[in-house]
């Protein structure tokens, strides 16, 4: 009896010990094993069983990319503002034996090197400046502290400004300058758009003018045309009629008689239209014998 339970203390021992000398590493992670205090193994993901009372795991390293918050800080430009600057530092543990061995924390050493790194980089500028070149900042830290860790065994892999904040008299006055401009871009707009406006009223008044012009062009053509028209229409037809007129008079038996008699006729009526409209008329002294009145009107037309 005293043998089976010194047998199950052993088991249970045994057991306990092969517990605590498994492990089991996580994807993307990486343990450090050192064997009676010095260096031994490097564990990547998967099972492994530890050598019990000598072998323990000193470090834990992630190999994943690790974001990193650094803190805001005071930096003063190249024309003496002083400026809260604030960002992220992402970076990733390339060898874990250097970022174990090499430095005591490399979170807390990157972080104050990409702190000193920015008020370096932010003293080379002036204010205006820092806001337009700010890619051009992130990319000096991101590479002075990538080349200051390469020996820690880590990769800084970018770094990303969060914010610029000035003092709030220099907010102040940006915020009115910034007024400005946008009142000035407005009036310059505001003009552009009134010269246009004005320029296309123009144009349209030049082309309405033309055409108002070709128009009435057009218009005194067309009349010009009609009228011209009209007259050899009437004088083709007068002229057409008298030749009528001529041929029935040359022809019919009685026509020159009828011709003179007719003139006669209205001869004597053109006379007595004067007689009735005026109040003073001078005559020919042969008018007074109605013979010779009918002879000199009947002489218009004379015979063949």
């Amino acid at each position: 009896m005293p043998g089976l339970i010194i047998l199950i203390v052993l088991i249970a021992a045994v057991v306990v010990v092969l517990f605590m000398s498994a492990i089991i590493v996580p994807q993307r992670s990486a343990y450090i094993v050192e064997r009676l205090g010095k260096y031994n193994a490097t564990l990547e993901a998967g099972f492994h069983i530890l050598v019990p009372f000598i072998d323990r795991v000193a470090y834990r390293r992630t190999l994943k990319e690790t974001p990193i918050d650094v803190p805001p800080q005071q930096c003063i430009t190249k024309d003496n503002i002083t400026v809260d600057v604030d960002g992220i530092l992402y970076l990733q543990v390339m060898d874990p034996v250097k970022a174990s061995y090499g430095i005591d924390n490399y979170l807390w050493a990157s972080t104050q090197l990409a702190q000193t790194t920015m008020r370096s980089e932010i003293g080379k500028l002036d204010l205006d400046a820092i806001f337009e070149v700010r890619d051009s900042i992130n990319a000096a830290i991101c590479g002075a502290v990538d080349k200051a860790s390469d020996p820690w065994g880590i990769k800084v892999t970018r770094y990303e400004i969060k914010s610029i904040t000035p003092p709030r008299t220099i907010r102040d006055a940006m915020e009115k300058q910034m007024r400005a401009e946008r009142e000035k871009r407005a009036m310059i707009a505001e003009s552009e758009g009134e010269r246009q406006a004005r320029i296309n009223r123009a144009e349209g008044e030049k082309q309405e003018a033309i055409a108002r012009s070709e128009g009435e062009k057009r218009r005194r053509i067309n009349e010009a045309e009609g009228r011209a028209q009209e007259i050899l229409l009437v004088a083709q037809a007068t002229a057409q009629g008298i030749g009528s007129i001529a041929q029935s008079i040359s022809t019919n038996e009685g026509g020159v008689e009828a011709v003179n008699l007719r003139l006669a006729e209205q001869y004597l009526a053109e006379f007595g239209k004067l007689a009735k409209e005026g109040t003073t008329m001078v005559l020919p002294t042969n008018l007074t014998d109605i013979a010779s009145v009918l002879k000199l009107a009947t002489s218009v037309v004379g015979k063949k």
